[in-house]
């Protein structure tokens, strides 16, 4: 089979569990880079079975370390995917026919998150768009250490097809690193030298979930879709009171 001339690029650490199924997805590249930040699970090794291209760099920051990523593609085409990310049968369809002539230089799809075994398809977990594919002459990753972008200039083409989002393998795991993430948010705002007050605390949570639960139907996701919310407003309460406590006198 014929394959684009796309990079796909993937940063990894201790992602064996999850890699497999994401390199089975992408047979329509013409390479895989896998940029690994120090696995000791086989990640690497199962990687260079599969035929990417592995290599190593210590851990930078989220967004500098898919830009560094990027930047060690063959090609100036890259679609960049975590490790617990996959391309839909849909979505490699609308790849292999976009790609043929590109109309833009930069586009977005949905990304659909399964949680707690269900695929969310309301609320906070569906569309989910994401800008993944982009000529890298005319786009890039914000230096972001967490909830890194995609910048660009361009105007930004609409793919429909899903990316698949295996969001938790397990509750226990999802919160533990929703608690790094939150962190890292604190310690950004405390960066920024943002003031963040009782309002935020009380109020950010509170239309959080009017937002994603009632306006943007995250009830029809059953209990899987309440405790995905649920968890993304305490989020929200998390990083202000850890931003409060960073604060107080010691």
């Amino acid at each position: 089979m014929s394959t684009l001339p796309l990079s796909v690029v993937i940063i990894t650490c201790e992602a064996a569990a999850l890699l497999p199924d994401c390199l089975a997805s992408l047979d329509f590249a013409d390479e895989i880079v896998v940029v690994d930040s120090g696995s000791r699970d086989g990640t690497v090794e199962m990687a260079r079975a599969a035929g990417a291209r592995v290599l190593l760099q210590p851990w930078l920051g989220y967004g500098a370390q898919k830009q560094f990523a990027v930047q060690q593609a063959k090609h100036a085409w890259v679609l960049c995917l975590d490790a617990d990310e996959r391309v839909s049968a849909a979505l490699r369809l609308q790849l292999l026919q976009e790609m043929v002539a590109p109309r833009f230089f930069a586009y977005d799809m949905p990304r659909c998150n399964r949680f707690m075994g269900r695929w969310l398809r309301h609320g906070e977990g569906y569309p989910d768009r994401v800008l993944r594919l982009f000529h890298r002459d005319h786009a890039c990753w914000s230096q972001d250490p967490i909830h890194e972008r995609v910048e660009t200039q361009a105007v930004v083409g609409h793919l429909s097809g899903d990316m698949l989002h295996e969001s938790a393998q397990s509750l226990e795991l999802y919160l533990a690193k929703q608690n790094r993430y939150t962190t890292l948010q604190a310690q950004q705002l405390l960066a920024a030298g943002k003031p963040v007050g009782l309002r935020h605390l009380l109020w950010s949570p509170l239309l959080r979930f009017i937002k994603f639960y009632l306006l943007r139907r995250g009830f029809m996701d059953g209990v899987p879709g309440l405790v995905h919310i649920v968890i993304g407003c305490f989020n929200s309460f998390s990083k202000y009171a850890k931003v409060m406590a960073e604060k107080r006198p010691h």
